[in-house]
């Protein structure tokens, strides 16, 4: 199972290694999208079926998100919850480690939620991902 939305609004490992500013992040936060859900049952076993799924949907969807939204993604991100896992397969796909979030959530505004801290894994699309982003 796969999902893919949205990236998050805020997150200071992501927006420090981007190097952009609020207005730039604004307008162009619409090409990254989070891999906000992935999952292979458990029962399932098959050696590196994880990594080959990444690598294959790396491969795919900027096509997808082409022909649904009108654009192509140059960034995917996702977050690892690091009370339940490693983010193991994400390494083995080459996705890059950027930090941790502070464990606040999307939905607290005002530092009163805590939450599990989650790894910030990223995987570029594209060569020019920080020209399209930033304008650099």
């Amino acid at each position: 199972l796969l999902n893919f939305s949205s990236p998050a609004w805020k997150v200071q490992s992501r927006d420090e290694w981007v190097t952009w500013d609020q207005a730039t992040r604004e307008k162009n936060l619409k090409y990254i999208i989070n891999n906000s859900r992935f999952l292979i049952l458990p029962w399932v076993k098959s050696k590196n079926l994880a990594s080959w799924i990444l690598g294959a949907i790396e491969r795919r969807v900027q096509n997808d998100w082409s022909k649904r939204y009108g654009y192509r993604p140059v960034l995917m991100e996702t977050f690892v919850d690091t009370t339940k896992f490693k983010g193991t397969c994400y390494q083995a796909a080459n996705w890059s480690l950027l930090g941790v979030t502070q464990g606040r959530g999307k939905y607290d505004r005002f530092s009163e939620k805590k939450l599990s801290v989650k790894k910030l894994f990223v995987r570029r699309l594209e060569k020019n991902w920080k020209e399209v982003l930033v304008g650099v």
